[in-house]
């Protein structure tokens, strides 16, 4: 199994997908923001309680009982988010440009944390190999 393939990577590398496509839904709001009859998108935040499916279960070797089994996790995938109770002004549109910069913001903070992780995580696990 590759490093990159571990339940902890593969959780932040879904979690920045997310907050990728949740950018382009933001920045698709901010310019309709004056398109009449327009409403605001947002997307479901993935959860993680549960493992996702696996989309192929592909069994590794174990040469050693020492080894750990392996396990395969397939992406998320993203649902769009309906939020009930917009402010609609008299065209018909119900962006708020303050409310979608705060979230711009929040998404941005968010989506750097986790690549900090994903890259710290990986320095820990090389070190830990003996690759630095």
């Amino acid at each position: 199994m590759a490093i990159s393939e571990l339940p902890i990577f593969s959780m932040l590398r879904t979690k920045m997908q997310w907050h990728q496509e949740r950018q382009r839904l933001l920045a698709e709001n901010v310019a309709n923001a004056d398109t009449p009859q327009f409403r605001p998108r947002d997307l479901v935040q993935p959860s993680f309680d549960k493992p996702a499916p696996v989309a192929m279960a592909v069994g590794l070797t174990r040469t050693d009982p020492g080894h750990i089994a392996g396990m395969g996790f397939a992406p998320e995938k993203f649902r769009p988010e309906r939020p009930g109770g917009f402010e609609t002004r008299p065209a018909g549109n119900a962006v708020t440009l303050e409310d979608e910069m705060l979230k711009v913001a929040s998404n941005q903070m968010d989506y750097q944390q986790a690549s900090t992780l994903y890259a710290k995580g990986l320095g820990l696990v090389k070190t830990a190999l003996g690759k630095r």
